[in-house]
């Protein structure tokens, strides 16, 4: 009995004093909204892929104005997640 009085008071105690770190960690500040608008120009960025042989670069400059790029995020794609 003593010892379940002891454990529900610590259980309390820390409760009590971790509460308000855990709200203040709830309160971030929101993320900035995009800087991007639709119909804007992509920024140009660098990737690499492997062509079987060898990692190499690519850049969406390498195709403004001559190919039409899509771009598609496949969030844990091949990572067994």
């Amino acid at each position: 009995m003593r010892k379940r009085i002891l454990a529900g008071a610590a259980l309390f105690l820390l409760t009590a004093l971790a509460g308000p770190a855990l709200r203040a960690a709830d309160t971030k500040p929101a993320a900035p909204g995009p800087a991007l608008k639709v119909g804007d120009a992509a920024p140009d960025f660098k990737l690499q892929y492997f062509d079987g042989n060898d990692l190499k670069d690519v850049t969406l400059s390498q195709y403004r104005g001559k190919k039409n790029v899509v771009l598609a995020f496949y969030i844990f794609a091949f990572t067994g997640g």
